[in-house]
C-alpha cells in the first residue's frame, strides 16, 4: 500500500514537472512551425520569381522590349529588391533555426540529467524505504525492552527497599554484636594483664631459683678435686649448662615499642658491641636505635638506597654496616657519622643478603640473579663471582677468615663454598625453600627457617640434620623471614605470620615461650650478644625490643 502510494506520487510530480517545463517552450515551438512555414512558402515565390525573371531576361521581341520597357525596368528592379529582403529573411530565418535547435539540444541534455538525478533519487528513496523499515522495527523492540527493564526497575525498587529494612535490622545486631565484642576484649584485655604479671611473677621466682641452684653447683665443682675424671666432666657439663640457660633468660615482656619505619620492616640487627639495634625496611632507609637509657632514642638515618633494604648486618667491630637491597645493589656505611662509603653494583636482581667476610674489608651478598659475589671494599670491586643456580635468600660465613661461606636457596637446598674454589663443596636438600640462616657463636651449629614451617638445627660437624623445630601454630611469614640464635646457644627465635615470636629451646626442643604484641607477620627477629634482649620486627612498620632492660 505504501510503495504504490509513493510511485504514484512520484509519476504526478514528473508529469507536473514535464508540463512546467515545456510550457515555457510552447511558443517558441509554435513560432518555429511558423517560420517554416513562410520559409517553404517564400521559397515557392522565390522560385516562381526566378523563373520570371529568367523569361522576362531571354525575351527577344523588341514589341514587348519597346512597349513595355521602362514598367518592365521597375517591375523587375521591384521584384529584385523584394528578392534580396526575402533572401535577407531567409537568413535570419536559418540562423534563428540554428539557435533554437541549439536550445533543444541543450535542453534535452538538461532532460536527461534530470531523468539520472531522478533515478539516482529514487535509488536514495528505496534505501531509505528499507532503513526507515528497520529502524521502526529496531524502534519497535527497543520499546518492548524498555517496558521490561521499567518492570525490571519496579522489581528491584521493591527489593531494595526490603534490603533497606533487612539491613537496618542487621546494622542493629551488629551494632549489639560490638558492643558486646567491645566488652569482651576489656575483660580479655584484663585477664591477659593478670596472667602476664602473674607470668613474669613466675619468670623472677625461676631465675631466683636457678641463680641459687648455679651457686650451689659452683661451690660443689669448687670443693671437687683438680683431677678430670669422667664424672667430674659430665659435672662441668651440667653446671655450663645451667650457666649457659641463666645468661640466656627468657624474654618474657615487651621493654619498648616503637615504629621502626614508613612501611615493612624488612631486617632488623644489634650490634655486636652497643645497645644499638639497626632496621632495614621497605621505605629505603637503615635506622640506628639506642635503647640503653630504657627509652628508644633514634641515633641516625642511613640513606642511599633507591628500594628496599633487605638485610642489615654489623662488623665484628662495630663500626661499619652493611645493607642488601632491591634495587640491585649493597651500601657500606660507616656507624659513627653515618656517611655512605661503598655502593656495591653488580648484580642483576633482589639482593637479599650482605654480610662482611671476616674482616671489615671484604663483603658478601647473595642475590635472586642466582649468584654469590665476593666485594673488596679497598679496590671497590667484585673479586669472585660463585654461580648457585638459584636465587639466594640468606648466607652465613662459618669461620672467623671467612674461607667458607654458607648460603640458603630457592632450591631448598642449603650450599656450602670454599672461597679458594668456584664449585660449592656440598649442599643439603630441606623440605622447603630456605628464608635464613644463622650460625653458633662457636661455628658448630647452623640454624636453617624453612618454608615448611620448620626450622632444622644442623651440626656443621657431621653436615647432619640434628633437630627440627615445630608447632600447630608456628607459619613461616615470608620468604625471607628471619631466625636467630640465642646468645649462649640454648635458645632460638624465629617471627611467625600470626605476628608472634617463637622461642625454642636447642637442646630439649621444647617451645620455651609465644612473644605475642605484634599485629603483622614478624620478619625478623636479632638476639642482643650480651644481654639477650630480643629485637623482633614486623611488616606493619613496628619494632619490639623484649626483655628487661
Amino acid at each position: 500500500m505504501e510503495g504504490g502510494d509513493w510511485r504514484n506520487r512520484i509519476i504526478s510530480q514528473l508529469q507536473a514537472r514535464n508540463k512546467y517545463e515545456t510550457a515555457a517552450f510552447q511558443d517558441l515551438i509554435t513560432f518555429q512551425s511558423r517560420l517554416f512555414d513562410n520559409v517553404n512558402t517564400l521559397k515557392n515565390e522565390n522560385l516562381q520569381l526566378t523563373l520570371l525573371n529568367e523569361r522576362i531576361r531571354f525575351t527577344g521581341t523588341d514589341s514587348v522590349l519597346s512597349g513595355t520597357g521602362t514598367a518592365s525596368n521597375e517591375r523587375i528592379q521591384a521584384l529584385e529588391q523584394k528578392i534580396l529582403i526575402q533572401q535577407e529573411e531567409l537568413t535570419s530565418m536559418h540562423r534563428r533555426r540554428g539557435e533554437n535547435a541549439q536550445q533543444i539540444m541543450s535542453l534535452n541534455e538538461k532532460v536527461h540529467d534530470l531523468e539520472k538525478q531522478l533515478q539516482a533519487k529514487d535509488i536514495i528513496i528505496s534505501e531509505n524505504t528499507a532503513v526507515i523499515a528497520s529502524l521502526r522495527a529496531e524502534i519497535q523492540m527497543y520499546e518492548t525492552n524498555m517496558t521490561e527493564l521499567q518492570g525490571l526497575n519496579q522489581v528491584l525498587r521493591d527489593e531494595h527497599q526490603a534490603l533497606q529494612i533487612a539491613f537496618a535490622a542487621i546494622e542493629d545486631k551488629l551494632r549489639k554484636a560490638q558492643d558486646e565484642n567491645r566488652s569482651l576484649v576489656e575483660r580479655l584485655i584484663k585477664y591477659k594483664a593478670k596472667d602476664a604479671d602473674k607470668m613474669n611473677e613466675e619468670n623472677e621466682h625461676f631465675i631466683k631459683k636457678k641463680t641459687e641452684k648455679v651457686r650451689k653447683e659452683l661451690e660443689e665443682a669448687a670443693r671437687e678435686s683438680g683431677s678430670r675424671s669422667s664424672g667430674s666432666g659430665s659435672s662441668e657439663d651440667k653446671i655450663l649448662d645451667s650457666i649457659s640457660q641463666f645468661y640466656g633468660t627468657l624474654p618474657s615482656k615487651a621493654a619498648l615499642r616503637f615504629d621502626a619505619h614508613d612501611g615493612e620492616v624488612n631486617a632488623v640487627k644489634w650490634s655486636p658491641t652497643d645497645r644499638l639495634v639497626a632496621t632495614g625496611g621497605a621505605d629505603r632507609k637503615v635506622k640506628l636505635w639506642d635503647v640503653a637509657k630504657c627509652v628508644v632514642e633514634i641515633k641516625g638515618t642511613l640513606v642511599g638506597s633507591n628500594a628496599g633494604v633487605m638485610s642489615v648486618d654489623f662488623d665484628s667491630t662495630g663500626a661499619y654496616i652493611v645493607g642488601a637491597s632491591n634495587d640491585f645493589a649493597s651500601r657500606v656505611w660507616t656507624v659513627a657519622d653515618q656517611r655512605l662509603r661503598h655502593t656495591l653494583t653488580g648484580h642483576s636482581g633482589k639482593v637479599m643478603a650482605a654480610k662482611f667476610l671476616g674482616e671489615p674489608t671484604k663483603v658478601i651478598t647473595g642475590s635472586h640473579d642466582r649468584t654469590l659475589k665476593i666485594w673488596d671494599l679497598r679496590s671497590k670491586m667484585c673479586t669472585e663471582t660463585k654461580f648457585a643456580g638459584s636465587s639466594c635468600n640468606d648466607l652465613v660465613t662459618s669461620d672467623g677468615a671467612g674461607s667458607t661461606i654458607i648460603s640458603g636457596h630457592f632450591d631448598k637446598r642449603i650450599r656450602f663454598w670454599d672461597i679458594r674454589t668456584e664449585m660449592s663443596a656440598n649442599d643439603i636438600m630441606l623440605q622447603g625453600k630456605v628464608t635464613s640462616l644463622d650460625l653458633s657463636r662457636d661455628n658448630n651449629y647452623l640454624l636453617a627457617c624453612v618454608r615448611d614451617d620448620t626450622i632444622q638445627l644442623i651440626d656443621l660437624r657431621m653436615n647432619t640434620i640434628v633437630r627440627s623445630f615445630s608447632h600447630e601454630s608456628f607459619k613461616v611469614g615470608c620468604d625471607w623471614s628471619r631466625a636467630a640464635f640465642g646468645p649462649g646457644g640454648r635458645l632460638l627465635s624465629v617471627g611467625a605470620a600470626d605476628g608472634a615470636a617463637y622461642v625454642w629451646n636447642t637442646h630439649s626442643g621444647r617451645l620455651e615461650t609465644i612473644l605475642k604484641d605484634h599485629t603483622s607477620a614478624v620478619t625478623a627477629v636479632s638476639w642482643h650478644p650480651q644481654s639477650g634482649l630480643l629485637a623482633s620486627v614486623d611488616r606493619g612498620k613496628r619494632a619490639i625490643i623484649w626483655g628487661d632492660l
